[in-house]
């Protein structure tokens, strides 16, 4: 499993995020939340988006911290997800925090959020 996060991999469909906003289902682990939906007639497995409140951080420079932080640790988590699962889904991860993260804390949130999502989808898978 590489470790990139290239541009077939992101999320950039309008439609798509608005249906992750509508349908999707939700893991928690604050200060991050997942939210996915499973798709189909995609390229690639996982489609995945970050973002972040501008509510809560009104610089973009802070806000573009953020969301490059939730980017690396997606990226060099993503493993524990893609070798563990099937099917095509899209991933949008939400900072809801108001202090900014160092990268150590969103790292591990971000692997007991992708630890999660792999036990809701194999607990439908054995159903």
């Amino acid at each position: 499993m590489d470790q990139t996060f290239g541009k077939k991999e992101k999320l950039k469909s309008k439609v798509l995020i608005t249906k992750l906003f509508d349908k999707g289902k939700g893991i928690s682990s604050f200060p991050l939340k997942l939210i996915y939906l499973p798709v189909t007639n995609h390229t690639v497995s996982f489609k995945t988006g970050v973002t972040v409140s501008k509510r809560n951080f009104k610089s973009a420079v802070d806000r573009n911290r953020i969301k490059r932080l939730l980017r690396e640790a997606y990226r060099r988590n993503k493993a524990l997800v893609f070798n563990n699962t099937e099917g095509n889904y899209a991933f949008l991860f939400l900072y809801l925090g108001k202090e900014m993260p160092s990268f150590e804390q969103l790292d591990h949130k971000m692997k007991l959020v992708l630890n999660k999502f792999k036990l809701q989808i194999n607990e439908k898978n054995t159903q």
